[in-house]
């Protein structure tokens, strides 16, 4: 059989979260099933490190897709025409894009519906592409892969979907994520937070994430707290420039927040093993794989109480209301304050961080490509 991947979010130079999923589960896709061909489509120059296998077949097509105009391209008129040329059997999108001009078989990857509870989120002209067309997706995809029961319900309620249509398969997270040694954590606090004990947040500068809240919560942590030497780390990017994430940081605390930008995986690994606590405060998420990365390295969790992410960290978090400054605050002073309960979150943490795999992950996925292939 030959399956075809949309794979245009593998980028060497930057892979973020549907780059880094589409990364893991392709992958073992691919070595894991040498009877079957997969053709990968990219949207511009791949790197052959992205070609997993000699049963995979890298095929670019135009043009570039990072815009509505661009998608509909794309997916409509250049992947409807290389489907029927490379005679595949079907169509697998990681990212939830799908054609709605194919009548080939598709199966889409819908992470999750924040755009449609929180559009003000999304650029206008994204807004409007998403608010369109993926009820559309929803409806032509012979079957929905989402990443999480709290996801697959919202999916399922608000398209009005089956729930036989949806299947939520856990993601996991890199084996890279793993406890280190003290000098080693000695020598990322130096480099990364004045050799001082940090909370740290990992993911893209984007509001949703939560950073407009996190850091008047850390400001008033500082001003409780005013012998805590506790910095604030920052992992991450804008999602897009300007974002619309608009952050005054108080003079006080300047010097005690730094913004490290996109690490390389290996890096980020120390970043968060080093961390005293990782704080994940999102208002949505369709899963939060950085919890799973902090469970793996026995960090300290401190997550927001919404949507998925109670799911993803089960007994092995304090949990606060993301959309509440003074309880974030609160939360981040328990937890700095409380060797003990940090103790008991390691170890939580890391046994809990045995449920999730990128190995099930990916045999789950063939199941459900395996049945539509019948």
């Amino acid at each position: 059989m030959r399956i075809a991947i949309n794979t245009r979010f593998l980028l060497s130079h930057k892979m973020e979260g549907f780059g880094w999923y589409t990364f893991e589960i392709v992958k073992r896709l691919v070595e894991n099933h040498p009877e079957h061909e997969f053709i990968l489509f990219f949207d511009r120059k791949y790197d052959p490190k992205f070609v997993f296998g000699k049963n995979a077949f890298p095929v670019v097509i135009s043009p570039q897709a990072r815009h509505p105009i661009l998608f509909n391209i794309w997916f409509n008129y250049s992947i409807k025409r290389a489907l029927k040329k490379y005679n595949a059997d079907l169509f697998f999108s990681p990212d939830g894009y799908l054609s709605l001009t194919s009548d080939i078989k598709q199966i889409g990857v819908i992470h999750d519906l924040n755009f449609e509870h929180h559009p003000e989120d999304m650029k206008p002209v994204m807004r409007k592409y998403y608010l369109k067309n993926f009820p559309k997706f929803a409806k032509l995809a012979d079957h929905i892969i989402t990443v999480s029961e709290h996801s697959k319900q919202d999916i399922c309620t608000k398209y009005s979907l089956s729930q036989e249509k949806v299947t939520a398969i856990w993601n996991g997270a890199s084996p890279v994520f793993q406890p280190i040694d003290e000098i080693t954590a000695n020598d990322i606090r130096v480099k990364y937070s004045d050799s001082k004990p940090y909370f740290l947040f990992v993911g893209a500068i984007h509001p949703r994430k939560n950073l407009q809240r996190l850091i008047p919560a850390f400001e008033k942590f500082k001003l409780n707290n005013p012998d805590s030497d506790f910095q604030l780390v920052i992992v991450g990017t804008e999602l897009w420039s300007n974002s619309g994430v608009n952050i005054e940081i108080d003079t006080s605390v300047k010097e005690q927040i730094h913004f490290t930008g996109h690490l390389p995986l290996e890096q980020l690994a120390q970043v968060i093993a080093s961390a005293t606590v990782f704080t994940f405060v999102p208002y949505f998420e369709g899963f939060g794989i950085p919890l799973v990365e902090a469970m793996k390295c026995g960090t300290p969790i401190l997550s927001g109480d919404k949507t998925s992410l109670p799911e993803v960290a089960g007994d092995a978090a304090l949990y606060c209301d993301p959309f509440n400054v003074d309880d974030i605050s609160e939360k981040l002073t328990t937890i700095a304050l409380d060797e003990n309960l940090r103790l008991e979150l390691s170890k939580k943490g890391l046994e809990r961080s045995k449920l999730f795999s990128w190995d099930k992950s990916a045999e789950s996925v063939w199941e459900i490509l395996e049945n539509h292939l019948k």
